[in-house]
């Protein structure tokens, strides 16, 4: 007895000195660039149109526009993109609820009824063995130990990709608002534009009238109508490119918000003014980007469950420990719960694969999916400075073009008054008033196709800051969706 306690208290010394995780440990390596200070910085510098405050969660309120957050909030709860996401984390949860479950206790029962005929020579009898009604009961339960780490590891990778799928579907939603954002903007864009072009359109044909007239009555050629013509002509060319453009998006929306076009907002596709910022943009800093942007922390997580990933082959090398119990009867029908058919059983069990070479060589390839991931993930951090920054000059340059073309709009604005005034006067043609109005409003349609630029480079920037999602999953939680 004090042998077979001896070889149990070994035993189980043995046992709990193997209790280690295998596998390295998940932490940021140092060389990550991730972790380099120069892309921790300000992202706002002297000169530029932004300031360093925090991104704020629903940014497309900064327009405010009634319509337009009642479309980011219907996309929110309808798009099939966002659909999508939300099976994807779904299943990802269920995967973390698999690999939970894994390991520890387990059970079962089985029960079964036969009219067997054994063969005798089996059990080495000349005679034919009789033919009878078999039985069999039984009750059985183990529990596997994780002695070494295997199974947490499969849990850690588990719940690292069900991370990086929750910054997926969040990606999926700050893209969505950007998308619904943009589609808005190019039906006022498009409406405003054609408004001002139909403007143009009008003098153009007026201009054309007055020249007809001025070279029926001897005072002009036929050179200077058709050139007039054709200047008509072009104009109206131009018209339906517009509409196009109206109509491509309000189907835009139409899809975004998996609505009919005549069941969107009221008023949507009638609106004729962009939307605007009257603020300086917020931006924060690059630490807060690195943070706040859902691809860089996908990819981050990522880099998690392959780390993970590693410990799990490794476990592969170590044995599986269990220790279970039976209990059940097997017999004639007749005779089951009698103690001749009654069994059980209890003792530990151990499993081992040798040779471990093909063990091994997953190890290596789970650690160059790692250095893989990685890469990748620094790649990713690299892009979403790179976006932003991008993202930010363009922005500026637009506000720029814009703020010079507004102040050629007032200058032609002024010389439109001008010939207008010498006109009444009697000191200017009325020919010479058509041209100068229509000078003034050419200006003004490249004004707003300049507003327009600056609301796209807008809604870039905000896209690349990667904000928007916070206010998303608020919202896909309230309506039963992850």
């Amino acid at each position: 007895m004090s042998k077979a306690s001896g070889l149990a208290v070994a035993g189980l010394g043995l046992m709990l000195s193997a209790c280690q995780m295998v596998g390295p440990d998940y932490h940021l390596p140092e060389e990550a660039a991730v972790k380099r200070p120069d892309l921790q910085g300000e992202l706002a510098v002297n000169g530029k149109p932004v300031v360093s405050a925090p991104v704020p969660a629903d940014w497309w309120r900064l327009y405010k526009d009634p319509r337009l957050d009642q479309l980011v909030q219907q996309a929110m709860a309808s798009n099939t993109d966002l659909r999508v996401a939300a099976a994807s984390l779904s299943r990802s949860r269920a995967q973390v609820d698999e690999a939970e479950a894994a390991g520890g206790w387990s059970g079962g029962v089985k029960m079964g009824a036969q009219r067997l005929q054994e063969s005798g020579q089996a059990f080495l009898l000349p005679e034919k063995v009789p033919v009878a009604n078999i039985g069999d009961i039984g009750i059985s339960a183990s529990y596997q130990f994780d002695l070494f780490g295997t199974l947490q590891r499969g849990i850690e990778a588990a719940k690292a990709n069900a991370d990086a799928t929750q910054a997926a579907a969040d990606t999926a939603r700050i893209t969505v608002v950007a998308d619904v954002v943009r589609a808005y903007t190019q039906v006022c864009a498009a409406n405003e534009e054609r408004e001002i072009a139909q403007h143009s359109l009008d003098l153009q044909s007026q201009s054309t009238t007055l020249i007809q007239r001025l070279r029926d009555a001897g005072r002009g050629d036929e050179t200077q109508v058709t050139r007039s013509q054709t200047q008509f002509k072009s104009l109206r060319a131009e018209m339906p490119r517009y509409e196009a453009a109206r109509q491509a998006g309000l189907y835009r929306l139409s899809m975004l918000l998996a609505k009919p076009v005549d069941q969107l907002p009221a008023g949507t596709a009638t609106c004729h003014e962009l939307p605007k910022i009257a603020q300086l943009i917020p931006v924060g800093d690059g630490a807060a980007l690195l943070k706040r942007r859902p691809d860089v922390r996908q990819a981050e997580r990522r880099l998690a469950a392959a780390t993970a990933g590693i410990g799990v082959a490794t476990g592969e090398l170590y044995p599986n420990i269990s220790i279970g119990a039976t209990i059940g009867t097997v017999g004639i029908l007749d005779d089951l719960g009698e103690p001749s058919t009654n069994r059980w059983g209890f003792g530990p069990s151990l499993s081992w694969t040798v040779p471990t070479n093909g063990a091994r060589a997953r190890i290596r390839e789970a650690e160059a999916v790692t250095q893989g991931t990685l890469a990748h993930f620094d790649g990713v951090v690299l892009n979403a400075i790179r976006e932003t920054q991008t993202s930010l000059a363009q922005y500026t340059a637009q506000l720029q073009r814009r703020d010079a073309l507004a102040d050629a709009e007032q200058s032609a604005k002024l010389a439109a008054d001008q010939t207008h005034r010498f006109f009444q006067a009697g000191r200017a043609s009325f020919l010479a008033d058509l041209q100068a109005t229509r000078t003034y409003i050419d200006v003004t349609a490249q004004l707003a196709a300049a507003n327009t630029q600056v609301a796209a480079s807008q809604i870039d920037l905000f896209l690349a800051l990667g904000g928007g999602w916070e206010s998303g999953r608020t919202q896909a939680s309230n309506s039963g969706k992850p």
